[in-house]
C-alpha cells in the first residue's frame, strides 16, 4: 500500500531548531537567534538609533543652545598696564581744589572718624546738606535750633533726614553699613562731651567758631580738621597743635568766604567750596561769620 508523497514544509517534524539551524546552514549564515534553556520563545527588538540622534549625540555633547562662537580675548603681559578704570574716592563732594580737581571728603567710613571744623555755621550747613544726599542720616547737636530747624525741614524732599537735637540729648543712632550717620555738634567755643560719639559708619563733627583756649585739645584729638579764616593768634595755635608748616599757615587770616584748610597731619589741602543754586537759596552766599 502506497503513501501519498508528504507535503509538511521543510522544517516541521524535526527537532525544534533544526529547521532554522538547517536553513541558516544551508544559506551560510549565522543565526541571529540561538535557543536557549532560558528562552521564553519572544524574540527581542534591538532599536538601532536613527541617522539625526547620531548626529545629535555627537556634535551636541551638551545640553540647551550652543553660544556664539567668538574668539577669546586674549592680550598680552604688555598690554595689561592699558586695561584700567578710573575709580575716585567716596564720599561728600565738598568743593575743589586749587588744580580744580573735586574734592571728596569721606565721612561715611567703617571706622571711627572725628572731624573737627573751624569755621562758621554755612559750611556746616552745606556739608550737612551734601552728606544727607549722599544717603547719609544726619543729626544736628545744637544750642540754636532756630539756626538748624529750616535746613532739616527743607533737607530730604519730606522725609525726615536731618533731625536737631537740643545739646546732650542725643540718643543712639544705630549705625551700620547701610544706613551711616553724620553728628554734627554745633554747641559753640566749649563743647561738652558728647553722650554719642564717633563709631564704625558714624562720623562726629565738632564746629569750632575760632580757636579759643579749649580749641587745642579738640584739635589734637580730630583725624581731620578744616579751618576758615583766622586771626594770626589763632594761626600760632594751629600751628603749635598740629605742628602744620608756616607755609600753608600763612594764607589763614586772609582766605575767602568759601575757602578752608582741611589738614592732617600728613597733608593739606585747600578746597573752595561753591554753594549750588538750592544752596544758595536755602543757605544764602557763603559767609565766615553769622
Amino acid at each position: 500500500m502506497s503513501y501519498p508523497a508528504s507535503t509538511m514544509p521543510s522544517g516541521q517534524g524535526q527537532a525544534p531548531g533544526q529547521g532554522q539551524q538547517g536553513r541558516a546552514a544551508a544559506s551560510g549564515r549565522t543565526p541571529s537567534h540561538v535557543a536557549s534553556p532560558t528562552d521564553t520563545g519572544m524574540i527581542p527588538i534591538i532599536r538601532q538609533p536613527q541617522p539625526g540622534q547620531q548626529q545629535r549625540r555627537i556634535f551636541s555633547p551638551g545640553f540647551g543652545l550652543r553660544g556664539p562662537r567668538r574668539n577669546r580675548h586674549v592680550v598680552t603681559a604688555d598690554e595689561l598696564a592699558a586695561i584700567s578704570m578710573p575709580i575716585g574716592d567716596d564720599g561728600v563732594i565738598i568743593g575743589t581744589d586749587p588744580e580744580s580737581h573735586p574734592a571728596v571728603l569721606g565721612l561715611s567710613r567703617p571706622t571711627a572718624f572725628d572731624v573737627v571744623l573751624v569755621g562758621g555755621l554755612w559750611l556746616a550747613q552745606v556739608l550737612a546738606l551734601r552728606a544727607a544726599a549722599t544717603g547719609a542720616r544726619v543729626g544736628v547737636e545744637t544750642g540754636r535750633p532756630q539756626a538748624w530747624q529750616q535746613l532739616a525741614q527743607a533737607a530730604g524732599g519730606g522725609q525726615q533726614c536731618v533731625t536737631v537735637y537740643p545739646v546732650g540729648r542725643v540718643p543712639a543712632q544705630g549705625p551700620s553699613v547701610s544706613s551711616p550717620v553724620v553728628l554734627i555738634r554745633d554747641c559753640g567755643i566749649r563743647p561738652p562731651r558728647g553722650r554719642v560719639t564717633s563709631l564704625p559708619w558714624q562720623a562726629v563733627m565738632t564746629v569750632l567758631p575760632f580757636v579759643g583756649e579749649h580749641a587745642p585739645r579738640w584739635l589734637a584729638q580730630a583725624d581731620l580738621v578744616g579751618i576758615q579764616r583766622i586771626s594770626p593768634q589763632e594761626t600760632e595755635v594751629v600751628r603749635d597743635t598740629l605742628g602744620i608748616p608756616g607755609d600753608s599757615l600763612q594764607h589763614l587770616p586772609t582766605l575767602h568766604d568759601g575757602v578752608a584748610l582741611w589738614c592732617t597731619r600728613k597733608h593739606r589741602k585747600f578746597v573752595m567750596t561753591e554753594p549750588t543754586d538750592a544752596e544758595t537759596g536755602l543757605l544764602g552766599v557763603a559767609r565766615r561769620m553769622d
